[in-house]
């Protein structure tokens, strides 16, 4: 029986089996190994006291609660101490009869009759009754199950699980590590001379030894999984020399370094027999498109398909919108596919695909939906990848009209968020990484100022005078997380507001619930110069390209992430005006929109942004992991356990190239049920 509730309550933890509970580690401990005399407690301490029932009473005012007074013994003027109880059952009002020994643990503060406990931890004993040898850990908990509940699962797992070495002794002499049944042990029952502060910031030899061993298991799985892409097969793609230079010619620009340095990476992978499988980051304006495009050729060369997949259909269209541009006039047939495209227009473009007609398919998730299939599929592209499930990405590659399963087309991701070294090296070790790190010459610097939204009517009567001097800007709405009809009548409601302040401007409105067309129109409207101001939602972030446009005014901009200003702002500065990004903020601005306000003030740089952010968030937020399939890690830090992580990296690599053995061992313990940190 107690076995089936461990498993209960693994499985209400989070846990696959009870076996996973000896992972299960505290957030913190009581120490309950050593007794306070009543007479010795001090005010706004938790402490461990004991003493006999002297009274005991329920109470109706101000609240229904059982009164209990406490001594050290039943002899006259023994120290005494009253505890309430505000939740209690009719047993415990038995239960409590006078002379009747219980042991306390609680904070003790003054109340009404003197020194209390509020509903302290609650145990009848004896006189004899041991203390307990070890500090009592506080787990992670849900409402379903106490503290005592949780810390009997944990024993019978710790008690059951093979808690035997996986490493081998000189590498953990050499990292100063302790053993793995030493470090659970030093965990789950720290002796009661333990430093305190160093476990609760998991600063002990223990805790070091379980963020490695996480470390080390993610290194290898996201390794092995390097290892299996080598085993499927791709097409070999020559360097489209000739294409290359009919599209570069074609450009009023040349490449950067770091774009011809990124392509020239591309162009290694793609030569290979195996599928590419490379992250392109760069920060908003780097030209991460045009390297796409140049990316496109070889495959296109060859005769085979292109897909190229972005998250919204405005960052998908304005991608459709280069890639007609650069590659038509090569000879290349462009379509575009969106859940928007229907009826006879959709089944053309889908039979044209079919048949190996189109060259390159450029879509949102569409493209991977039932219906989309692809004659010869050999590269697919996917811009801001982190927005996309890992199912998503694979449903997309697994379209390539290949008869062998092991056959897949090669594969370029896109991102305009950079990722931190820290990060890169944690969750992208399976992954090529390409850097796009400068801006294309002529990208004027972004005058960033914050000012509170009490100044809105200043701005606005600015912005009349700005528009009318020949320059366009953006006005972005607030971003309301609860409810995308919200946004949108903030959209809406800022739209009409402004049609009526500023009657001399042509104002446009860009939100995601309009029709595809009405978005397409009013984008083209105010890239041709038709409309001096247009007010949008979030659907601006990527991929719009106004030159002209050189000022935004983002309302509410403490609402936002620190990576979707950067993005946002990244709208402006494309052209030759002096440009300008207004943050406005409210008047409830909390200590981390505050800092994050102040981190894109103060910096232009994506890579800067992309750090601060990681320290900020964290792993799991930065990443998008809980839609993306990611799993994050539970107990290392990326900011704190860099060398923990170069450590566990360095470890991988050798053991799988000289001891695979140890490396299977050590994943079979962590990843029992397979390589969880695969990714597609």
């Amino acid at each position: 029986m107690a076995t089936l509730d461990a498993d209960l309550i693994a499985r209400k933890l989070g846990y696959a089996a009870s076996g996973d509970l000896i992972l299960h580690l505290p957030l913190r401990y009581q120490d309950e190994t050593r007794l306070t005399p009543l007479r010795d407690v001090r005010m706004g301490v938790d402490v461990l006291v004991e003493g006999v029932v002297l009274h005991a009473e329920v109470q109706m005012q101000p609240r229904r609660q059982l009164l209990v007074e406490i001594a050290e013994s039943a002899a006259p003027g023994s120290a005494h101490l009253y505890f309430r109880l505000l939740h209690f059952y009719p047993s415990q009002i038995s239960q409590l009869q006078p002379g009747v020994r219980v042991r306390l643990f609680g904070e003790v503060k003054p109340g009404f009759f003197g020194a209390e406990m509020v509903h302290p931890q609650l145990r009848v004993v004896r006189d004899n009754t041991p203390l307990v040898a070890t500090l009592t850990p506080i787990y992670p908990a849900v409402a379903a199950f106490s503290q005592n509940a949780i810390r009997k699962a944990v024993e019978i797992a710790l008690r059951q699980a093979d808690l035997s070495e996986t490493l081998p002794q000189k590498l953990l002499d050499s990292l100063q590590l302790p053993g793995f049944a030493e470090a659970l042990n030093a965990l789950h029952h720290p002796q009661p001379d333990a430093d305190l502060n160093a476990l609760e910031t998991q600063a002990t030899p223990a805790w070091q030894r379980i963020k490695f061993d996480e470390l080390l298991a993610q290194q290898l799985s996201l390794r092995l999984a390097a290892q299996q892409r080598q085993k499927l097969h791709a097409v070999a793609l020559n360097h489209a020399q000739e294409l290359e230079q009919r599209l570069l010619a074609a450009l009023p620009f040349a490449l950067t370094r770091a774009q011809t340095r990124a392509l020239a990476e591309i162009h290694r992978d793609l030569a290979k027999p195996h599928p590419m499988n490379r992250l392109l980051q760069g920060d908003v304006g780097s030209g991460k498109t045009l390297v796409a495009a140049l990316t496109l050729l070889p495959a296109l060369a060859a005769g085979g398909q292109v897909a190229v997949m972005a998250p919204t259909e405005i960052l998908a269209e304005q991608l459709y919108l280069k890639m007609h541009e650069w590659l038509v006039p090569l000879g290349m047939q462009v379509a575009w596919i969106a859940a928007a495209t229907k009826g006879k227009t959709k089944k053309e473009a889908l039979a044209r695909i079919a048949s190996g007609e189109i060259n390159v398919a450029v879509g949102t998730h569409a493209l991977f939906q039932t219906g989309v299939s692809f004659a010869n599929l050999t590269l697919t592209v996917v811009d801001e990848q982190h927005r996309f499930g890992v199912g998503q990405r694979l449903a997309l590659r697994e379209k390539g009209g290949f008869t062998d399963a092991n056959h897949m087309p090669h594969l370029l991701m896109m991102s305009a968020t950079p990722i931190p070294r820290s990060l890169a090296m944690s969750y992208y070790a399976d992954l090529d990484v390409s850097v796009i790190d400068e801006l294309p010459p002529g990208r004027t610097p972004i005058n960033t100022k914050v000012m509170s939204l009490k100044r809105r009517d200043e701005v606005i009567g600015r912005l009349r005078d700005y528009c009318l001097s020949g320059a366009q800007a953006y006005w972005v709405c607030p971003l309301v997380e609860e409810s995308e009809k919200l946004q949108l009548r903030a959209a809406e409601e800022s739209h009409a507001e402004l049609v009526d302040l500023l009657p001399e401007l042509n104002i446009g409105l860009v939100h995601g619930r309009m029709k595809g067309e009405e978005k397409a129109a009013a984008m083209a409207a105010f890239k041709a110069g038709e409309l001096n101001l247009l007010v949008a939602t979030t659907v601006i972030e990527v991929g719009v390209d106004v030159p002209n446009a050189a000022l935004m005014v983002i309302e509410h901009a403490e609402r936002y992430g620190l990576a979707q200003l950067h993005q946002l702002r990244g709208r402006v500065g494309r052209g030759a005006r002096e440009s300008t990004c207004l943050l406005l903020y409210g008047d409830a601005l909390s200590d981390s929109g505050r800092q994050r306000l102040r981190v894109i003030k103060e910096n232009s740089d994506g890579f800067a942004i992309a750090r601060e952010d990681l320290k900020l968030r964290g792993p799991g937020e930065f990443m998008g992991a809980r839609q993306s399939g990611q799993q994050i890690l539970r107990f290392a830090n990326l900011e704190t356990d860099l060398d923990l992580l170069e450590a566990a990296r360095n470890t991988a690599e050798h053991l799988l190239a000289r001891q695979p053995e140890v490396a299977n061992r050590h994943l079979a313990r962590w990843l029992p049920r397979g390589l969880d940190y695969l990714r597609a």
